[in-house]
Parts: C-alpha cells; structure tokens; sequence
C-alpha cells in the first residue's frame, strides 16, 4: 500500500465556501496534546476565536487526546481555515502541537450532518475514555438546545 505525504494530500483538494466538511487534524507524533483538562480547554475554545470563526463556521467537534474531528461550514479558503485553527492552539499552549497537513472530506448535500456529527462525537465512547458522552468534556455540536 502506498504512503501518502502531506502533499499528495493535499492534490485536488478543494475549498468551496457554503459546503460541509469532516476535518481530523493530530498531532505531532500522536503525543497526547489533550489529556488535560486545561490542554483539552484551549484546544476546544480555538474552534470559536475570531480567526477561525473568520473562516468556518464550527458546527461539531470532538477533541481526543491525540487529534480532533471538526464539522465546519467553509466560508474560504479550506487550508487557511484549518491554519487558522492550528495557530490558536499552538500559540497558546506555546509549542509545535500538529502535524502537518490534515485530513479532509467534503460531505455530500445526501449525507446527514447530524449522523456524522453523532458519529463524531461518540469518538470518546468508542475509545473507551468515558461510559457517556456528557462526562467528556471535549465535544460540542450546533444541534444541541
């Protein structure tokens, strides 16, 4: 099987403002950025800095202690909002956090949102982190009332 490197990731890549994407950055070595309450705060407030808002609107995430899932609505450029995002998170927890690159996948118009939010979301159940999504902390979705 063929390795990808960031780059070939990133070849046809396409940022289309007003569309739906499922975006799953780690980070650096898979360290666990994100055990720690305070870690797994900053990285959670950077969804909805300026900067990022700037560019997507977040509708869902998770926060694992090695990488995040992000359900955002792109108002630009795809790679400059995931920069964005990365940024936050570096400079405030002062260190090379990521990765490079990211993964994306654009979602179809036929795909439900909610489902694949749902999906997301229940990444700590199925990694065993928690028994209930409510007692992980690291998570929030847009359908929420």
């Amino acid at each position: 099987m063929e390795k990808y490197h960031g780059s070939n990731l990133r070849r046809g890549r396409t940022s289309l403002p007003g569309y739906y994407y499922f975006i799953t950055i780690t980070t650096l070595d898979r360290h666990c950025w994100f055990d720690s309450f305070a870690q797994g705060a900053v990285a959670s407030r950077s969804f909805y800095h300026p900067s990022v808002k700037k560019r997507a609107d977040t509708l869902a995430y998770v926060v694992m202690p090695d990488h995040v899932h992000w359900i955002l609505c792109l108002k630009g450029n795809l790679s400059e909002a995931v920069r964005s995002y990365k940024a936050q998170v570096s400079i405030k927890l002062g260190g090379s956090v990521w990765q490079r690159g990211f993964y994306d996948h654009a979602i179809r118009q036929d795909q439900s949102l909610r489902r694949i939010a749902r999906y997301t979301i229940a990444n700590p159940l199925r990694a065993g982190l928690v028994d209930h999504i409510n007692d992980y902390p690291f998570w929030n979705a847009i359908w929420l009332e």
